[in-house]
């Protein structure tokens, strides 16, 4: 089989996997089918698989779903084709999974991050939708691939079959870390902690899209925003509204103190920031003081320092707003990330990659802009106060709508480029040390 006729069958590869994973999508922590047949991939290549709480800190997870919802999808993993000999190693919401090659020659550690997990977003099912037109659309209610990680679970098995097709060229260890949770920023941290990046001398995480254009890739993105997701519940005392109101605790007041205090927090000197409440609930009848109240709030800064600030402040609020009505709280750090740049000498070594690349034609070496955040910074801090290099890459593609939208897809052709993208950059670092 000639070079052409190689890659054909590997972008027929790349697709079918991509469509299996955008059809059958699983949110954070719950990425059971799709950790087992990524696990079982990599097993029958010839990888060292590491899965479940072996690579992944429970203690560390944040916004793991309940006990429940976690049972009852293990249960329809195992119906809907997951594998069996690994599908117990990653229930309870230990997800990862991690594939090492390890060439037995002098060289470095190279690892690449992909994520796994869906959104909870109710897929688009209509004509002009290629999923739907295609027939593999979501086939769960309000779960869809919205942004991508479908074809980054791709990319990162076609990775792992060309770095073991060519074993025999390469130097070091190569590791894969299929990610659970990066939706929220929630799962990467329990990565890390568990020591997954701890001997890596370089470290790549991988996206397509983001509004770069079809045929560029930015070898660097300018720097990710700290930020910590915060689910709060006040509670109060119920109360008839007209019979009997100074007996009871009002919770909606409560939270609507808070979020008015939140919107006011003063800017740091420091860095741009961001605070934004996207949910509140409160309450229970027209007549009734509110005796519960629910928001979903964020923040952002331009540095862990800044986020850290505008964090500590958003607190203070929280348990002032509940001590003035007489209320309870209960506040809940459901995701986390802190700000990374990337490593400008690892950019460096991607862009020359990238433009030896004949259908890549234009290479951005560190973008201007801000990607909001991503819990990847994580695995990139901790690798760079090892003393390795850290970037995270963005391979561009046509978009039919933007990333969280109903009717996302993408131009399924970067999937090949990715691939070939990292392969291509993993044999010029296993050059090094």
């Amino acid at each position: 089989m000639d070079k052409q006729q190689q890659s054909k069958a590997l972008q027929q590869q790349l697709q079918y996997w991509r469509r299996d994973f955008h059809q059958y999508p699983e949110i954070g922590f719950m990425e059971i089918r799709t950790a087992s047949l990524v696990a079982r991939y990599l097993e029958a290549l010839g990888y060292t698989v590491y899965a479940g709480e072996e690579v992944m800190n429970r203690e560390a997870r944040m916004g793991v779903p309940d006990q429940a919802a976690l049972d009852a999808h293990a249960a329809w993993a195992r119906e809907n084709g997951a594998d069996e000999k690994w599908l117990e190693r990653l229930t309870d919401g230990l997800t990862g999974v991690v594939g090492v090659l390890d060439t037995g020659r002098p060289g470095p550690t190279v690892a690449f991050r992909v994520d796994m997990d869906a959104l909870e977003i109710q897929e688009e099912l209509s004509p002009g939708h290629l999923p739907f037109d295609e027939g593999f659309a979501s086939v769960n209610e309000k779960t869809m691939h919205a942004c991508g990680h479908d074809g980054h679970t791709a990319i990162g098995m076609g990775l792992a079959k060309l770095l073991m097709e060519n074993k025999d060229s390469l130097n070091g260890v190569m590791k894969l870390i299929f990610q659970p949770a990066e939706e929220g920023t929630r799962g990467a941290k329990s990565m890390t902690e568990a020591g997954v990046v701890d001997d890596v001398d370089f470290f790549i995480a991988t996206h397509i899209g983001t509004g770069v254009p079809v045929r560029h890739v930015v070898a660097g993105n300018a720097g990710f925003l700290a930020t910590t997701k915060m689910d709060v519940v006040f509670k109060g005392k119920a109360a008839h509204a007209g019979a009997a109101p100074n007996e009871g605790h009002n919770a909606l007041v409560a939270a609507s103190t808070a979020v008015l205090g939140l919107y006011g927090i003063p800017r740091h000197a420091n860095g741009a920031s961001r605070i934004n409440v996207g949910v509140l609930e409160a309450g229970s009848g027209r007549n009734i003081i509110a005796p519960q109240a629910y928001l979903q709030i964020e923040t952002r800064g331009e540095t862990s320092e800044v986020n850290d600030y505008v964090r500590g402040q958003a607190l203070s609020i929280l348990t002032g707003a509940a001590a003035m009505h007489q209320t309870e709280v209960d506040i809940e750090i459901v995701g986390e990330a802190v700000s990374s740049t990337p490593s400008e000498a690892l950019v460096d070594i991607i862009s020359e990659v990238a433009k030896t690349i004949p259908y890549i034609d234009q290479v951005i070496p560190i973008s201007d802009q801000s990607a909001g955040s991503e819990d990847a910074t994580y695995f990139m801090e901790r690798v760079k106060e090892r003393g390795g290099l850290a970037t995270y890459v963005i391979v561009g593609t046509n978009l039919a709508a933007g990333h969280h939208h109903e009717r996302f897809d993408y131009e399924e052709d970067v999937l090949l480029t990715g691939v070939d993208l990292l392969f291509r950059t993993a044999k010029e670092l296993a050059k090094s040390k």
